[in-house]
């Protein structure tokens, strides 16, 4: 089995704040096959860790970590507890190589949200969990991604969670594509009773999973005809 080394990259368009800020320059992250690659979504919202102000010895989660990106942010950042949570035992390997190699302490676990709510609460929760639209459902090659036929088969389970994941005064920053109902994820962090904004956003061309099912996306009423890019949005909750 081979890995292979990649940038975070911000993407082909300037990925922005809401308040105009450029999206740093990412590492190069070690990534076994099968592993989701890290993009867009994965520097959008490291860019948004970076600001965050991580109390000393903070508990942390990395939901959904894939190659562990935003683990190694966070423990960079100070974190003293970082918990990296992936069904797939190759993201975990992955995220444990990544952090050996930077000489970071982070804690792979196999497990979703049931995981974390077990290991709960924390300081702050990051997740990239799956968002894409699909017209069938999730097999394994595509569960890093594919989430329903309106994406939020895992945004919908993880924003009801959202204020038993925290602790009082915590942090959870979340990324996911407009196509997915940006709203619908703020109103059900609202209704938790946290107070949420969306911190980043970031225009990008459809790469290849989104432009193989344009004509879905189109009969769903998720793009308009012809369209072929998406926003992507980091959304802040706290509590």
């Amino acid at each position: 089995m081979t890995t292979s080394a990649e940038p975070v990259r911000p993407g082909p368009l300037a990925a922005r704040s809401v308040v105009h800020r450029p999206v740093p320059a990412a590492p190069r992250m070690l990534r076994l096959p099968g592993v989701y690659r890290p993009q867009e979504d994965t520097a959008l919202l490291a860019s948004a860790i970076a600001e965050l102000a991580i109390p000393a010895g903070a508990r942390a989660l990395d939901l959904c970590t894939g190659t562990g990106a935003q683990a190694i942010t966070l423990a960079r950042r100070g974190a003293g507890t970082v918990y990296a949570l992936d069904l797939s035992r190759r993201a975990l390997a992955s995220a444990r190589l990544n952090a050996l190699v930077r000489q970071l302490a982070v804690r792979p676990c196999r497990g979703g949200l049931t995981r974390a709510l077990r290991e709960g609460p924390f300081d702050v929760v990051v997740a990239n969990p799956p968002y894409v639209p699909s017209p069938a459902p999730a097999v394994r090659s595509t569960r890093g991604w594919d989430a329903g036929p309106d994406g939020r088969a895992l945004l919908d389970p993880l924003c009801t969670a959202a204020g038993t994941l925290l602790r009082p005064g915590g942090t959870m920053l979340l990324v996911h594509s407009a196509l997915s109902d940006v709203d619908k994820s703020r109103e059900m962090l609202e209704a938790q009773g946290l107070r949420a904004s969306v911190v980043r956003r970031a225009w990008i061309p459809f790469g290849p999973v989104l432009s193989g099912r344009t004509e879905f996306l189109e009969a769903a009423g998720l793009i308009e005809p012809g369209q072929r890019v998406e926003e992507l949005v980091v959304l802040r909750a706290d509590r």
